[in-house]
């Protein structure tokens, strides 16, 4: 793994971001480097926006990204993908779940959700990577499992070995969900 690792990621309340930031922090520790962890919810109960820093280092003294120094944006949803843009590094990359989830302002009819947000993005000459992590999630039996499918997608980018990704998933993940996550993280790793 690179000395110095800044992952951003981003979603909505209740699709799993912060468990999937426990797998990264986990996989990390695993990797004998320093983690440090922030979560921001923003009306996540509602549907708001969530988003989680996690860096990794020999040495960690913040866990905040600033804008323009995200190694990585993992996207639960391509309006969020859009949303944190700013903040990533020049030579950073985005992997994004294709899914769309309506905020409050499109639920009542304020406004629209915006077309052609992926081809936006590629427009702006950012490597950008989509996953449909919940065709994926239902194929591994559970459309719960869209942030281990994600991460999985994620960690085949990291130079983190797969035996230490499945450890952190079996000291993270309940034992009677491991069997479904173990699935749909190798879904998300073998893309």
């Amino acid at each position: 793994m690179k000395d110095n690792l800044s992952i951003m990621i981003v979603g909505v309340g209740g699709q799993g971001t912060l468990l999937a930031s426990r797998i990264l922090g986990a996989a990390i520790i695993k990797s004998d480097l320093d983690v440090k962890v922030s979560e921001v919810h923003g009306m996540s109960q509602r549907g708001g926006s969530v988003v989680t820093y996690v860096k990794g280092a020999k040495t960690v003294n913040s866990p905040i990204i600033n804008e323009g120094e995200a190694d990585v944006i993992l996207a639960f949803e391509q309006l969020e993908a859009a949303r944190w843009l700013k903040y990533l590094k020049p030579d950073g990359h985005i992997i994004t779940n294709i899914q769309t989830i309506d905020p409050m302002p499109v639920i009542t009819g304020t406004t629209e959700y915006p077309t052609e947000i992926i081809k936006k993005i590629e427009d702006k000459g950012v490597s950008i990577q989509t996953v449909d992590a919940l065709s994926l999630a239902r194929e591994s039996g559970s459309e719960k499992v869209v942030n281990v499918v994600l991460i999985g997608a994620m960690a085949k980018k990291t130079d983190i070995p797969l035996n230490v990704w499945e450890e952190a998933l079996k000291s993270t993940v309940p034992a009677k969900f491991l069997d479904i996550n173990l699935t749909a993280f190798s879904k998300g790793y073998n893309l």
